[in-house]
């Protein structure tokens, strides 16, 4: 069973001389996380780093540059001073592989090593293009899963397996969405069964319909174009297969299949043939929401890559977005990264070592306790660019204008239409009419016009989310946790500490504005 109490001084003492692998490091996750474990445990022993490079040193290179060197890394800085960067090459080892890839891309010889070794797993890797070419989706965020879980197999010391997923797999049904694991098959369109093996066929049978198509055709452009057309049709099948089965893209839909894949090798005895008659090795989902920026350590504010409600700020800051696909009222589950980093830690202390416990998920998630709308986000935004106006190159202030809400994808296609689309198909005549004159303008705007209604069909649904995160387990591990010195704190993970309203005002728009809007 999971511990009765914890507190700072028992996560910190946990990773003391721990052996701890890592895959999807270079992303914002994955930053948070490893900056985090060095931080406040110096005496872990190696923490290992996937990443995809064509050697050792390359892998090196690209973890010093991509990880060590962000602004993440000030304050682990500053408390080693001249002695850094000699900590970190002790501590960090970067590894040139890929999980796509049986055996991790790694040499048997260092796998070998590695399996001795390693004492957690923590899966963060994924690609989370809504819109991901589907071979590359499976590979991914399906095979990578079953190639982690094959390596932890022969893991002889593995006290835990952490896989990071997403509360969206859940689909976008409304009302109270339960922390619970997927079931084989199971699917979020009624009379449908998903089979992961029978998706993974279908892949190669339509890439091998593709190439048979296309024999024969020569170098050159036309291998370009090849590529091409193979590349579209990757990204319409998954979405097509996605929408299948109920899912709104190739992102949450293969994600969920990950996690059943997990269930399927846990099933199947995760840590068998380690040497002990194939024991049980804990296996923990975590399920964050739409993470965003560091709300408290070590930079508040920091932040990597764009999140679908941080548009609305860019657009906002830049005044070149006079309308957003939102409902005001509607509810969009956040939460800080640095909070999903800290229950991570927790869980992973909770359920380490634990025998023959059953897959355990955890919603990190803010939705049930803490609830923050769509217009909270924008009068924080209206406040902060009032409060700070921007400034154009020409040095006058940019004035702030309202913005205008569609509150249903109905009314925004019946405003794209007025708006663009009947003068685009006047453009269109005009062109036929003056024998093509204006074939470059219509091209380009027709192809803007149809990107925008693309990203619509992909990312309207989390406009429109209407369901509520459960998040009784992460609550009873929350329970567990003594809050009592400063200390304490630097691991809280409860989202009912958080004022929205000073949150986005204070620390995300600016950071929005700082990392991200350059």
């Amino acid at each position: 069973m999971m511990v009765d109490s914890m507190d700072a001084a028992r996560i910190i003492d946990y990773f003391k001389g721990k052996c701890i692998l890592v895959t999807g490091s270079t992303g914002f996750l994955g930053k948070i996380l490893v900056e985090k474990i060095l931080r406040v445990q110096p005496d872990v022993h190696k923490i290992y780093l996937v990443v995809r490079a064509i050697d050792e040193p390359s892998a090196k290179q690209r973890v010093q540059q991509e990880v060590i060197d962000t602004e993440l890394f000030g304050l682990l800085r500053e408390k080693h001073g001249k002695g850094f960067q000699q900590f970190v090459d002790d501590k960090v080892v970067a590894l040139a592989g890929d999980i796509i890839y049986d055996g991790l891309g790694l040499e048997p010889p260092m796998l070998h090593a590695l399996a001795n070794d390693i004492d957690v797993i923590v899966n963060i890797a994924a690609t989370t293009n809504f819109y991901e070419r589907y071979d590359v989706s499976l590979d991914v965020n399906v095979m990578g899963v079953k190639h982690l879980c094959t390596f932890a197999k022969q893991c002889a010391r593995l006290k835990m397996l952490m896989h990071v997923s997403t509360a969206f797999v859940s689909g976008f049904r409304e009302g109270l969405i339960l922390e619970r694991p997927i079931k084989p098959g199971e699917s979020l369109r009624e009379g449908t069964y998903l089979d992961v093996d029978t998706e993974l066929r279908l892949v190669k049978e339509v890439k091998k319909s593709l190439a048979m198509a296309n024999a024969g055709d020569g170098d050159g452009d036309a291998h370009t174009d090849v590529k091409m057309t193979e590349r579209k049709a990757m990204k319409e099948l998954g979405l097509q297969r996605a929408r299948h089965f109920g899912w709104s893209n190739t992102y949450v839909f293969t994600k969920a299949m990950g996690e059943v894949v997990l269930g399927q090798q846990l099933r199947a005895g995760v840590g068998a043939g380690a040497g002990d008659g194939g024991r049980d090795i804990p296996v923990v989902v975590m399920r964050p929401s739409i993470i965003t920026s560091v709300r408290d350590d070590p930079v508040p504010g920091w932040m990597q890559g764009t999140r679908t409600i941080d548009s609305i700020i860019i657009g906002y800051a830049k005044q070149n977005l006079s309308c957003f696909l939102a409902d005001l009222g509607l509810v969009m589950d956040v939460i800080p990264g640095d909070m999903v980093v800290n229950a991570m830690m927790a869980a992973v202390v909770a359920h380490s070592g634990e025998r023959g416990a059953p897959q355990v998920v955890y919603h990190v998630t803010s939705s049930l306790r803490n609830p923050a709308t769509y217009d909270v986000l924008y009068q924080s935004g209206r406040r902060h660019f009032y409060e700070n106006p921007r400034v154009g190159k020409d040095g006058r202030v940019i004035p702030t204008r309202e913005m205008y809400f569609f509150n249903t994808i109905a009314r925004f296609h019946l405003y794209m239409i007025l708006t663009y689309k009947i003068p685009l198909e006047i453009l269109h005549l005009v062109n036929l009419l003056l024998c093509g004159l204006f074939s470059r303008l219509y091209n380009d705007l027709n192809r803007k016009y149809k990107f925008v209604m693309h990203l619509v069909d992909v990312y309207g649904p989390f406009a429109f989310f209407k369901g509520c995160f459960d998040d009784m387990n992460l609550e009873r591990l929350r329970l567990t946790m003594a809050m009592k010195t400063p200390e304490d704190q630097m691991f809280n993970f409860d989202p009912k500490t958080v004022d929205w309203n000073d949150y986005f005002t204070k620390i995300h728009i600016p950071g929005v504005l700082k990392y991200l809007c350059k």
